[in-house]
């Protein structure tokens, strides 16, 4: 079962530090493989339920996302109507971990399926092309996810 504390010992038998894990990740090259961890609870707030960290992830045309389950009862699914034309849509088990690789630029709207109401929602920008981000921000949300979308969505324009 991952849960934070085995994804932290693991990471720290690899020689990475910690904390470095709780900061979003900035592309090496075009083909990176990047992580989205699931979890229970923001990093050092324990008042933010249920998260994706980092919550906006930008990474280059080519690069892989891996959505880790690192506490339990989290999926990693893509919103209908806030990805880009002719991109592949994807919906991962609960609990399980989940590559996506990410060929077409654009803005994508993710979701975990169990909490999603509830505002657990993130967002990666692929590449430069913002083109699709008018359509996204027109997509309805129910409860805290319609919150939670708005403020990261406004973040993308500044």
């Amino acid at each position: 079962m991952h849960t934070r504390r085995n994804f932290i010992l693991s990471m720290t038998a690899l020689g990475t530090a910690s904390a470095a894990w709780a900061c979003p990740v900035v592309p090496m090259s075009e083909g990176s493989v990047h992580s989205i961890l699931m979890l229970n609870a923001a990093c050092g707030d324990s008042n933010t339920p249920n998260v994706f960290e980092p919550a906006i992830l930008r990474i280059s045309p080519g690069d892989s996302v891996t959505f880790v389950p690192t506490d339990a009862g989290h999926n990693a699914a893509s919103k209908r109507g806030m990805i880009p034309e002719g991109a592949k849509a994807w919906n991962g088990a609960v609990d399980e971990e989940l590559t996506v690789e990410f060929t077409v630029p654009g803005v994508y709207g993710y979701l975990c399926l169990p909490h999603y109401e509830m505002g657990m929602v993130g967002l990666i920008v692929v590449g430069d092309d913002l083109s699709n981000l008018p359509a996204a921000k027109k997509v309805r949300h129910p409860g805290s996810a319609r919150k939670a979308f708005r403020a990261l969505l406004k973040e993308l324009e500044v």
